[in-house]
């Protein structure tokens, strides 16, 4: 079953999320990842609001937890830590 990984976050610094998300990307896709939403218009109804909503849908489960756990990913992340306030949630979809 497929599922989406769901991330809001506030940049705090552009340089180094930058370079996040020029690895972030190629580290996603190579688990079957595709951005279905990355930094688009939004209007927050509830909750904290986050300057940038990330939406990514994967095959499965499974490959998006591989996928943050994987040493690629987790590479990229290092330059998100410190340069970002980031929720990341992974959730099944009903399809």
């Amino acid at each position: 079953m497929p599922a989406l990984w769901i991330a809001h976050v506030t940049v705090t610094d552009a340089e180094a999320y930058g370079r996040y998300a020029a690895l972030a990307g190629p580290a996603i896709a190579a688990h079957g990842g595709e951005f279905i939403a990355r930094g688009g218009r939004y209007v927050q109804l509830e909750g904290r609001d986050h300057a940038r909503n990330v939406v990514a849908r994967f095959p499965s489960l499974d490959a998006a937890e591989a996928c943050y756990r994987s040493a690629a990913y987790q590479q990229a992340l290092d330059h998100a830590r410190g340069a970002s306030e980031r929720d990341l949630v992974i959730v099944e979809t009903s399809e």
